[in-house]
C-alpha cells in the first residue's frame, strides 16, 4: 500500500515529518549557540522558539542521546555538550583566518582611504599577518611576519588590553617596557590606564608609539569563548590620520564585531 503524500506532494508525510523535527533540533541548537547565557532551562527554550514544553523535552532527549546538549542533574537546566563543542573546534580548525577576514580589509581600506591590517598574537608577541593598502601615493605599508611587543603600538595594546589581569601582569613582570620611540609609553602605571581606556572605549589608538609618523587604530577579535584571537586596525601618515581617528573607529568595530560574530562570539 503506497504511504500518503504530504500536502506539497513531493515527499512521503513521514519524511516530511523527520525533516521537520530535524529543523526543530537545529533551532534548538542554534539557540544555545547564540545565547548569551551559559545554560538554558525548558520554558525559556519553548519560549524563545514557540515551541511546546513536551517537544522540548523530546528534542533536548534526543540530542543528549548523541551527547550534543548535556543538562545539570540538579538544576535541571541544559548547556552545549561535549560533541558540539568538539564540532566547533573542527569548524575553527579548518578555519583560514586571512581568507575570513580580507573583504573585510577591503572593504576597511575601501571605506577610510587608508591601510588596514590583521595581526594574531604569538606568545608574548604579536605579528601582522595580512593587510589591504589603498589607492594612494602616501600611504602606510607594513612587514608582515615580524614580531613586536604588546605594549608599543594600537594593535599591541589592543591584545593587552583584551587579556585577563594574570596575563597582563605576566606579561610586565616577563618585559620591560622598552621605547620603540619617543612616544611609546614606558610606565607601567600609564599603560595600564591606558589599557583601561582601550576596554572602556573597544578600540586602542596610537600616534608614533611603534613608528614614527604613523597613526593607528585597532579593535580586537573574539572566539566563542570571548578571547582575544586576532587584531584589526587601520592606519596612515599620523599628519593625515590624527584628524580621522574617531571617524574611522565606528568601522573599524563594526568590522572586527563582524568577524567575531563568524567565530562564534556574541553580537554586542
Amino acid at each position: 500500500m503506497p504511504r500518503t503524500a504530504s500536502k506539497t506532494g513531493d515527499e512521503p508525510e513521514g519524511q516530511s515529518r523527520s525533516i521537520a523535527a530535524v529543523e526543530r533540533a537545529m533551532d534548538v541548537l542554534l539557540l544555545f549557540g547564540r545565547s548569551t547565557r551559559p545554560d538554558l532551562g525548558v520554558t525559556e527554550i519553548a519560549t524563545e522558539l514557540g515551541l511546546t514544553k513536551a517537544a522540548v523535552h523530546r528534542i533536548l532527549t534526543a540530542l543528549r542521546s548523541k551527547e550534543l546538549i548535556t543538562v545539570d542533574p540538579v538544576t535541571r537546566r541544559y548547556a552545549l555538550g561535549h560533541a558540539a563543542i568538539s564540532l566547533g573546534r573542527a569548524y575553527m580548525a579548518r578555519m583560514d583566518l586571512r581568507a575570513m577576514v580580507g573583504p573585510e580589509l577591503r572593504l576597511l581600506s575601501r571605506q577610510t582611504g587608508e591601510t588596514a591590517t590583521l595581526s594574531v598574537r604569538r606568545g608574548d608577541t604579536r605579528m601582522y599577518v595580512d593587510q589591504a593598502v589603498p589607492n594612494q601615493e602616501l600611504r602606510m605599508e607594513v612587514s608582515l611576519g615580524i614580531p613586536y611587543p604588546l605594549h608599543a603600538g594600537s594593535s599591541s595594546k589592543a591584545f593587552l588590553a583584551f587579556l585577563d589581569e594574570a596575563e597582563v601582569s605576566g606579561y610586565l613582570a616577563r618585559h620591560p617596557l622598552n621605547a620603540l620611540t619617543d612616544k611609546t609609553i614606558v610606565s607601567e602605571e600609564y599603560l595600564r590606564a591606558e589599557l583601561a581606556n582601550i576596554r572602556r572605549r573597544g578600540y586602542a589608538t596610537s600616534l608614533g608609539e611603534r613608528q614614527e609618523g604613523a597613526g593607528s587604530i585597532a579593535a580586537p577579535v573574539f572566539d566563542h569563548d570571548g578571547r582575544v584571537l586576532a587584531v584589526l586596525s587601520v592606519s596612515g601618515p599620523a599628519t593625515r590620520f590624527k584628524s580621522h581617528m574617531k571617524e574611522y573607529a565606528p568601522l573599524l568595530i563594526a568590522a572586527a564585531s563582524r568577524v567575531s560574530a563568524q567565530l562564534g562570539f556574541p553580537e554586542r
